[in-house]
C-alpha cells in the first residue's frame, strides 16, 4: 500500500480532530448558519471558514440547506447532518446506586460478554454501556470526552499495524493506553452448507449474490473497501453494498433468516447461528483509554475481570478468538 492510501485512511480522523472544524460543527448543530455568520462568531475570515466547511461537507458531516439573496448576494445556509450528532458528547444516565462506563467503537462479541459478565458476576452496580458506532467514531468520542473506553480494530495499510498509528495521530498531546482485548478471525458468513458456493471476496460481484455491509467508519467496512480497491471491484457492482448494519450478530442474523446471501463478519457470529464461514483474516481488537483512567475504580474493576482466567476461557470458547494476548498493554 502506498502513502496516498494511508492518507485516505486518516482523512476522516483529520477532518474531526481540527479544533476549528469541531467548533464549526457544534455551531451548526445548534442552527443553520452562513459563512459570514460563522466567521463573525469565530473571528475568522470567511475564506478560511469556507475551507473548513468544505472539509466537513466532504466528510458528510454538514450540508447546504437553503439559500437567500441579500442585497444582490446569495447567502448559503449550512447545518450539521444527522450522522454528525453521533459524534456529540455522550450524556450518561445518572443513578446514585449504579455506575456507568461508556464504551464506544466497533462491535465485538467478547466485549459484549465482558459487559454482561461484570454486571452479573462481578459488580452488579457497574454497567458497561457498549454502543457499536464504529472504530473511528469510538476514537473520536474518546477524544471529545464522550466515552471512557473506545474499542477498535483499524489496520494501517502502510505499517500493517492495528490501531496504534491511528491513536498516535488522534492523540498527539495526551498519554493514551492501548489494551488488547483479543485476536479474532473475520471472514464471509454464508448459509449453512454454502449453497451458492461462495469462495472469496470476488464472488460478492456475482449477479446471483446479495450481500449486507457494515456501517461506515467500522474497521470491518474499512478493511472491505480497501480489499475491493485492491481487487479493482467497484462497490457499485455489489448488490446490497449500500445496506448497512452495526454489528456482526446483525450480519449473521440477516444470513440466518435468508434476507441476504453473505456478509463480512466474525467466525463467532457465524458459529452462534450455525452458519458456514469462509475465513479471510485475523486481527487485533484493542480497548483504548486515557492513561489516567487506570486510576478510576470502575475501570480497574473492568480490567481486573478482563485479565481473569475465567474471562480468557470464555473468549477461547467463542470460536475464532484467541486470548493469548488478552490484557497486554501496548505503547502508541
Amino acid at each position: 500500500m502506498d502513502k496516498i492510501e494511508r492518507i485516505q485512511d486518516f482523512e476522516h480522523i483529520k477532518t474531526l480532530t481540527d479544533s476549528r472544524r469541531l467548533e464549526i460543527l457544534r455551531l451548526l448543530m445548534g442552527e443553520a448558519m452562513t459563512l459570514s455568520q460563522l466567521g463573525q462568531i469565530l473571528e475568522e475570515h470567511p475564506a478560511q471558514v469556507r475551507y473548513h466547511l468544505k472539509q466537513l461537507e466532504k466528510a458528510g458531516l454538514v450540508e447546504l440547506v437553503s439559500t437567500r439573496v441579500v442585497r444582490g448576494f446569495v447567502e448559503k445556509y449550512y447545518r450539521a447532518k444527522a450522522n454528525a450528532y453521533s459524534l456529540h458528547e455522550l450524556i450518561l444516565p445518572y443513578s446514585p446506586e449504579r455506575h456507568f462506563v461508556a464504551v464506544l467503537g466497533s462491535h465485538d462479541m467478547a466485549l459484549d460478554a465482558l459487559a454482561q459478565q461484570i454486571k452479573r458476576e462481578k459488580t452488579p452496580e457497574l454497567e458497561l454501556l457498549v454502543l457499536p458506532t464504529g472504530s473511528l467514531e469510538g476514537l473520536v468520542a474518546l477524544r471529545q470526552g464522550g466515552a471512557q473506553l473506545a474499542g477498535c480494530h483499524l489496520l494501517d495499510s502502510e505499517s500493517g499495524e492495528y490501531n496504534l498509528p491511528f491513536v498516535r495521530h488522534l492523540f498527539p498531546d495526551r498519554e493514551i493506553a492501548v489494551v488488547t482485548l483479543a485476536y479474532r478471525e473475520q471472514g464471509l458468513i454464508v448459509a449453512s452448507g454454502n449453497p451458492l458456493g461462495i469462495k472469496g471476496l470476488e464472488d460478492l460481484a456475482r449477479e446471483d449474490i446479495t450481500m449486507i455491509n457494515r456501517n461506515r467508519g467500522s474497521g470491518t467496512r474499512l478493511w472491505l473497501d480497501r480489499q475491493l480497491e485492491t481487487l479493482a471491484i467497484p462497490s457499485s457492482a455489489l448488490r446490497g453494498y449500500q445496506r448497512e448494519v452495526n454489528t456482526h450478530t446483525a450480519v449473521a442474523d440477516s444470513v440466518c433468516h435468508g434476507k441476504i446471501d453473505v456478509g463480512l463478519g466474525l467466525r463467532a457470529a457465524a458459529r452462534e447461528r450455525a452458519l458456514d464461514f469462509i475465513p479471510l483474516f485475523e486481527e487485533r481488537f484493542d480497548l483504548v483509554l486515557p492513561k489516567e483512567g487506570f486510576q478510576d475504580r470502575d475501570l480497574i474493576t473492568i480490567f481486573e475481570y478482563l485479565n481473569s482466567a475465567k474471562f480468557r476461557r470464555y473468549i477461547d470458547r467463542l470460536g475464532g478468538y484467541q486470548s493469548e494476548h488478552t490484557g497486554e498493554q501496548l505503547s502508541p
